[in-house]
């Protein structure tokens, strides 16, 4: 993974003084908290509903135990002894004092870390797949690209007071899990003809608006790419709206100028851009590739023994089948220890569970970890021989529920809990889902089924792509919920469609068992959840939801007319 060199250094330290005297000013009276407010931002401090919360950035995913070992340090010395990591990567910690949060930073700086553009108007953290250099479907490793696009949107001077957030993702495999079509830019790798470049998809995102991005270019080598997503920020800066927050993301431009009359601004502009000084060499790429090298894998690994525990233990199988990922090196796989452990906040992870994760890593995957978008943590060369070892030291730890792709592998926001921007509570629903299919067994007979709850309609649980989706709404200052299904991620991502009117949250888990047993009632064999419900339609779902509910039917037809 990518180490900081001695400029690194001095700027993140930099950094770190001048937000400590920033912090010190604010607490003076010499800056008001209106003048506090954007300085704190661009440090990744928010005020939240019971706390500050200060989210920390993890690059691309990836991590390194010693890293680890000092979120955990922080969670128990300057939190409540837990983090939270998020959809793009980031962990979050809900209970941290401003006053200590100048500390904390420093602590950060330290193992190569920092809170710098997690928060404000600016280009957010780089993300990609959490499988990048070690996945079997691997077209080209995305990790040297993404560092490179990080360093260079990293205090970019002319991006930093964008009209919104503004967030990239890179996916270099066949199938994509970065839900790239969901940015504001979307790369996808790929060879055309022998060379290497991007795919460019522009204008997606979910929140209040959720739209699916479009391609504005087929094909650009890669040598151009900071210059053309330049161009593309460039076009979004000058004609971007600032008068309304709910109008000011790329993809409400995109919309209303038109993909074509888009793509023609940004190949305008890159036109003054195209082969300048911000064009990549092969030189700069060696040089940022040479810290993504492969570990020193072994030779023959023995797999005999692995084997045999497959065959004689049924919950270590069990474990095997959802949680371990196909590998690229033989006798390697990725494992996924799942941050999923019923009647705990999905995505969740104490200190103690931190340092036991590092532990793991540095004994039986190179000292490196990544995070998921699906919220979970993943130790990316684990040898099958050492698999059992790792899954028992999982489940000592709370590590090891086997419901990786499963429905109670919810992702979930924070929500009304800790969030100053909730309508409703996301964590209470996600445990009650998670009690009311607490059988094993009954949740491997249903499959794969992605659950995703968001608390509001900002959607940092990405319940627009979830299989089932659940979007918390306020009605009369009172907590209820939308139901949306047949949302993806992947090459034919979708958004949802919403079913019908709102639930309580009492009605949730029932709501959740209804559409099951819909689906394990007309599924064909082997079927999947998505498999039927395409086939099927929506109809079959709503009408089993709604059955029975007073005034029901009514209800549905008066939605659909509105």
């Amino acid at each position: 993974m990518y180490k900081y060199n001695a400029i690194d250094r001095q700027l993140i330290n930099e950094r770190v003084e001048q937000f400590r005297d920033q912090v010190k000013r604010w607490q003076s009276g010499e800056l008001t908290s209106d003048e506090f407010r954007p300085l704190r931002l661009q440090n990744g401090l928010y005020v939240q509903r019971h706390a500050p919360m200060l989210r920390v950035a993890v690059p691309y995913a990836m991590m390194s135990s010693t890293q680890l070992r000092k979120l955990g340090f922080i969670a128990r010395t300057y939190d409540r002894g837990y983090g939270h990591f998020t959809t793009r990567h980031n962990m979050q910690f809900n209970w941290p004092q401003i006053e200590d949060c100048p500390d904390i930073l420093a602590h950060l700086a330290e193992v190569e870390m920092h809170a710098i553009q997690t928060s404000g108007n600016c280009i957010r953290n780089v993300t990609t797949d959490q499988f990048a250099g070690v996945a079997a479907d691997e077209v080209i490793d995305p990790r040297p690209l993404a560092e490179i696009i990080r360093q260079w949107s990293t205090f970019h001077p002319e991006f930093a007071f964008l009209p919104r957030k503004f967030k990239i993702a890179i996916s270099g495999t066949k199938e994509d899990r970065a839900v790239t079509w969901f940015h504001d830019i979307g790369l996808h790798l790929q060879q055309q003809d022998g060379e290497i470049g991007f795919r460019v998809i522009v204008g997606g995102g979910l929140g209040r608006t959720p739209i699916r991005g479009q391609i504005v270019r087929e094909f650009l080598p890669w040598q151009h790419i900071l210059t053309y997503c330049e161009a593309i920020l460039r076009v979004y800066n000058r004609f971007g709206r600032r008068d309304n927050a709910y109008k000011a993301r790329i993809k409400i431009l995109l919309q209303a100028l038109g993909v074509e009359e888009f793509a023609r601004l940004v190949e305008d502009d890159w036109a003054h851009l195209k082969d300048g000084p911000a064009t990549l060499t092969q030189t700069e790429f060696d040089r940022v590739a040479a810290h993504f090298t492969a570990p020193a894998y072994a030779g023959d690994v023995d797999e005999g023994a692995f084997a045999d525990r497959l065959h004689s233990e049924k919950a270590f199988a069990r474990w095997v089948d959802r949680n371990t990922h196909p590998h690229k090196v033989a006798g390697y796989a990725a494992v996924t220890l799942s941050l999923k452990q019923h009647g705990v906040a999905p995505g969740d992870i104490t200190a103690e569970q931190m340092e036991a994760v590092a532990d793991l890593a540095d004994r039986y995957s190179f000292g490196e970890l990544r995070i998921s978008h699906e919220q979970n943590v993943i130790l990316a060369d684990v040898r099958k021989s050492d698999l059992h070892a790792v899954w028992q030291a999982a489940k000592a730890a709370g590590l090891a529920t086997p419901n990786i792709g499963l429905l109670t592998g919810i992702i979930c926001c924070p929500g009304g809990d800790f969030c100053d921007l909730a309508n409703a509570k996301s964590i209470p629903i996600a445990n009650a889902i998670q009690a009311r299919f607490d059988d094993l067994d009954y949740l491997f007979d249903i499959g794969e089924v992605d659950l995703n709850i968001s608390g509001c309609m900002n959607a940092c649980g990405h319940h627009h792509v979830g299989h089932i989706g659940v979007l918390g709404v306020d009605k009369n200052d009172a907590e209820f919920y939308q139901v949306t299904l047949g949302g993806r991620q992947g090459n034919d991502a979708r958004l949802g469609k919403v079913i019908g009117p709102s639930f309580s949250a009492g009605e949730m888990p029932d709501v959740i068992d209804k559409i099951i047993k819909v689906y394990i009632e007309h599924r064909h064999a082997d079927e999947r959840f998505l498999d039927t419900f395409d086939r099927i339609g929506i109809d079959p779902f709503k009408n089993r939801v709604y059955e029975g509910r007073a005034h029901g039917k009514a209800k549905v037809a008066e939605l659909e007319a509105a």
